[in-house]
């Protein structure tokens, strides 16, 4: 993890979401992770959508890496 210093704070810059992560609702792999004041979740793009409206307002974050799922392969 690395650092971010802005206006005299310091911000911990989070890793991107592997293979290893998965969806809590499903099991699929996460593009999604919400850090709520309870702790985090983690969801697949789809139940990232579908949760969304209901979690956004009270997030503390929303890290959505779902585009990644539009970039073409490397081939």
């Amino acid at each position: 993890m690395s650092q971010i210093a802005s206006e005299g704070t310091v911000e911990l810059e989070r890793p991107a979401l592997t293979a290893f992560d998965r969806c809590d609702m499903c099991g699929a792999q996460a593009y999604v992770r919400v850090t709520l004041s309870t702790g985090e979740l983690l969801f697949c793009a789809h139940h990232g959508a579908e949760y969304k409206p209901k979690l956004i307002e009270t997030a503390l974050e929303w890290h959505d890496e779902s585009d990644r799922l539009r970039e073409p392969v490397a081939g």
